[in-house]
């Protein structure tokens, strides 16, 4: 990346997240994470209380790149077959014939995703990894850019189903929006009479443009020095005390590739360690489980992760 790509990049990106932010209100930083999330070609996992604007959010991001946008509502009577589409037979052209399910859309919406059985669940291991579709043997490509946003209501754990660690470990992100602040909240009620703001936003980037930024990002520089800092704060992870599992080569390889994006949305061409200490506990956090004991103690797993990052020394020069 040279300096003056740099340079557009940063411009660009911050243009997406004044669109976003028109839609979102008093959420800059949770936009620059979840637009991070999908220029490193990942999806992102939302933990909070109804109401907090994840809906719009999504819809703001599909608007945003000039992208299609659906929501899939989980529940626990939904089929895999509902979320991935099926292939029926038609009478007229004696053909079976594919329908695409809702997950075939630039920004996906799984709605309290944990409603779900893990049979559905499942569903979408292929489709987040690989970005595309097998239905009798038949593999279909969703498209570019590809992104999940599945949200998590953390208040009502009665009926859900856990996600399992090899799902978790497929978002690249996990973070919260959380409630506006006063002043954001005041402008939400001072324009209560329209009832949803994505629909005043227009497209200011191409699909198309997004995978080039993609591509982009993933030729920012990454010193050798930067990359044996997250070795080392990964590897401090599965070590802890506190963790029974910790972050795995894929949480490593996460780290990376958001870093590089990052770096080239504050118009840099290289990771610095800074970027590493900003993303660590939405990258990392997640894909630990924690000890017995230390669940019963009231430990978090961010918490973990920002231990660590007060343990580990990060690099103070280039190799």
């Amino acid at each position: 990346m040279t300096p003056d790509q740099s340079a557009w990049f940063a411009e660009t990106f911050d243009t997406l997240v004044a669109n976003v932010g028109e839609a979102v209100l008093g959420k800059d930083q949770v936009v620059r994470l979840a637009l991070t999330c999908m220029l490193a070609e990942g999806h992102l996992l939302l933990e909070d209380a109804p109401g907090t604007g994840k809906t719009s959010l999504a819809k703001a991001l599909a608007a945003t790149v000039q992208g299609s946008h659906s929501r899939i509502q989980f529940t626990p009577d939904l089929l895999p077959s509902d979320v991935t589409g099926v292939t029926i037979y038609d009478q007229n052209t004696r053909q079976f014939v594919f329908h695409q399910g809702p997950v075939f859309a630039s920004v996906v919406l799984a709605d309290e995703i944990n409603r779900a059985s893990p049979k559905t669940q499942s569903a979408l291991l292929e489709v987040m990894e690989e970005s595309r579709v097998t239905v009798d043997r038949v593999s279909h490509s969703v498209g570019r850019p590809f992104m999940v946003i599945a949200t998590q209501n953390p208040i009502e754990q009665a009926g859900t189903y856990r996600l399992p660690e090899a799902q978790l470990d497929r978002f690249l992100m996990k973070t919260s929006l959380g409630y506006p602040d006063r002043a954001s909240t005041v402008e939400i009620l001072a324009g209560s009479a329209e009832r949803d703001r994505t629909s005043r936003l227009g497209p200011k980037i191409t699909t198309q443009a997004v995978g080039e930024m993609a591509e982009l990002a993933a030729t920012v520089h990454t010193d050798a020095a930067v990359l044996d800092y997250v070795a080392r704060l990964t590897e401090a992870t599965r070590a802890d005390a506190q963790t029974m599992l910790g972050a795995s080569v894929r949480g490593a390889i996460a780290l990376v590739r958001c870093a590089k994006v990052w770096a080239a949305s504050q118009g840099r061409t290289y990771v610095i360690p800074d970027d590493i200490k900003l993303l660590a506990e939405s990258v990392l956090s997640h894909r630990l489980i924690l000890e017995t004991e230390a669940e019963f103690a009231g430990v978090t797993q961010r918490q973990v992760v920002r231990r660590i990052l007060a343990e580990t020394e990060p690099p103070a020069a280039r190799v």
